[in-house]
């Protein structure tokens, strides 16, 4: 089945030095970029993380110290891949909780203003665990009746992402191919800054989803305690959360000076 799709859809795969969204940083990114067409466009961007790679995590990927010692840092290729991704939605396995995360501290460390809040986000691992709960290599196998064979290469994972997508929409009929549909159905909660930080309740309302102020309104901690919310800008959290909770204090001054 092909994808029901309105501008671009872009998806994607990071290959990491570790699993922390604010100390870990990009070795290499693969994206296939869809068109409405059906058409294709891949790359991939092997990057010098600045920082060493664990042995442990090189174990995992394949990609080695050694490997970019000589390759450009993600600053150098920031503007190339921001112009590639722009203007598209994004797609990946398990990237709602990792990779949208952290290419966006990337971005944002790169000062490249990267903004998600017209951009449409699909969840591919959520779609598939909320139907089959399982791996990607498993839901390669479950869907495509194929073995993931290169597994932990960013480009295999992010075909083999792309594969399985489409094979979904094909196996359940009750997913909508569209993408506002698929955005929603492959979000677990509505996290606003997507590192699961902030989040939306059930009124619309911005609240935190931790701390001594978990589940209260935002417009209400900084109301009555201005202190936490300088100790949040302070302290290590991503930067896009601190984005989104500065576009918030905004907001509140706005609409009282309005």
């Amino acid at each position: 089945m092909k994808i029901n799709l309105e501008r671009p859809m872009c998806f994607f795969d990071l290959e990491t030095t570790g699993v922390n969204v604010v100390n870990d940083r990009i070795v290499e990114i693969s994206v296939i970029k869809v068109y409405p067409s059906g058409k294709e466009h891949s790359k991939t961007w092997l990057i010098n993380p600045g920082i060493p790679i664990p042995n442990v995590v090189s174990a995992i990927h394949g990609i080695t110290d050694e490997m970019v010692k000589n390759e450009p840092t993600f600053k150098y290729y920031s503007k190339e891949i921001y112009d590639f991704i722009k203007d598209c939605d994004l797609a990946g396995f398990n990237s709602n909780k990792f990779d949208i995360p952290l290419l966006a501290e990337e971005l944002l460390r790169a000062e490249i203003d990267f903004d998600l809040s017209k951009i449409k986000t699909i969840d591919v691992q959520n779609i598939f665990h909320k139907m089959e709960k399982r791996t990607l290599s498993a839901a390669y196998k479950f869907y495509c009746g194929k073995e993931h064979d290169n597994a932990h290469s960013s480009m295999s994972d992010t075909r083999v992402t792309y594969e399985v997508f489409l094979a979904q929409l094909d196996k359940y009929e009750q997913l909508e191919n569209n993408v506002n549909y698929l955005s929603k159905f492959s979000s677990i909660r509505k996290s606003l800054d997507l590192a699961g930080f902030v989040y939306e309740n059930d009124n619309k309302k911005a609240v935190f989803s931790f701390g001594k102020y978990k589940n209260q309104e935002i417009d209400e901690v900084i109301e009555k305690d201005p202190g936490y919310f300088s100790w949040i800008m302070k302290s290590d959290f991503p930067n896009y959360t601190k984005k989104i909770l500065n576009q918030l204090r905004l907001n509140k001054l706005n609409n009282k000076l309005q």
